[in-house]
């Protein structure tokens, strides 16, 4: 399946909208990866723990967008946005993705 962030995908037509599609990842952050994080912000650098926990949940918002577009009978997800959020104070992490389920030509 295509998923673009851009709204045509070259070379094909779109032939049908079958509407918007959404895939969403809540993961929470343990207290270890909380403390080594602390410690990173204040000697500076990067956290590689919270950095692997975005691209967990962003596979899985978009594994959620996949799954929501195929049951629709897509074969294409165009205008695909991604969101970053913090839920709380508890240090959840939420990724929201959103796009528009499409039937491309062949």
């Amino acid at each position: 399946m295509i998923i673009t962030t851009t709204n045509v995908v070259e070379g094909k037509k779109i032939e049908k909208y079958l509407g918007v599609v959404t895939g969403d990842a809540i993961l929470g952050a343990n207290i270890f990866r909380d403390f080594f994080a602390g410690i990173t912000d204040i000697i500076g650098g990067r956290s590689a723990a919270y950095e692997q926990s975005l691209r967990e949940a962003k596979e899985i918002a978009l594994r959620e967008l996949q799954q929501h577009a195929e049951s629709l009978g897509a074969n294409a997800v165009v205008g695909v946005d991604l969101d970053y959020e913090t839920v709380g104070t508890g240090g959840m992490l939420m990724v929201s993705v959103s796009g528009t389920a499409v039937i491309l030509s062949k």
